[in-house]
């Protein structure tokens, strides 16, 4: 006969014990963990992962555990952030990261901003019609990128007729470069040619308009 004893109809069936994950299965959970977080722009909490992978909080952590200590060797980490898991860089990296954002920031404005940021951060306060007669071309388009990147902004108006808006350089301009003030920039000098140059260029100029 049939021992029933060990099959008793309409009772559920017990949990599996958390071993009873096999090697193979957690590592497929363990890949869905890392491709829902990389995705995520907010810490993933152990719940949400839970219920996405229709598995025990119990497993997801330690799961989540395990997956840190692979990445201890590595540049970045799996951080538990408010109650949830997140990636981002080690801090002993920090240096090269901050190398390479403002890198990147910088490689983003074309040659014009960057020559007329120069122009504002040594001229300061100064106008766009001022700015437009040093660099020969009209600088709007530029000035409007360089405000909405928070490098220079309105500072006051000229006291000449029309009260032409001044501009200058912000105390983000300062904190990029890594300058306390505006004495740290480098002497112009040292990028301009000597006065004597200058004289002949401009006289130079002069005459060409005139003839």
């Amino acid at each position: 006969m049939t021992d029933r004893s060990m099959d008793t109809p309409g009772e559920p069936s017990p949990e599996p014990a958390e071993d009873a994950v096999d090697d193979e299965l957690s590592r497929e959970f363990k890949r869905a963990i890392e491709a829902v977080v990389i995705v995520a722009e907010e810490p993933v909490q152990v719940e949400l992962l839970a219920q996405l992978l229709e598995q025990p909080t119990v497993l997801v952590e330690r799961w989540c555990e395990e997956l840190r200590d692979e990445y201890r060797d590595r540049g970045f980490e799996l951080a538990r952030v408010a109650g949830g898991y997140r990636y981002q860089t080690r801090a002993e990296q920090a240096p090269y990261v901050e190398r390479f954002v403002l890198h990147d920031q910088r490689s983003r404005l074309s040659g014009a901003a960057l020559e007329t940021l120069a122009i504002i951060a040594y001229k300061q306060p100064i106008s766009r019609a001022q700015i437009a007669s040093i660099r020969g071309v009209d600088p709007d388009g530029v000035i409007r990128t360089l405000v909405a990147r928070g490098y220079i902004d309105e500072v006051g108006r000229d006291d000449g007729p029309g009260q032409a808006v001044l501009f200058g350089t912000t105390p983000s301009f300062l904190d990029k470069l890594g300058l306390d003030t505006l004495d740290d920039l480098p002497p112009i000098a040292e990028f301009i040619p000597e006065a004597e140059v200058v004289e002949a260029l401009e006289q130079g100029l002069r005459a060409g308009l005139d003839g």
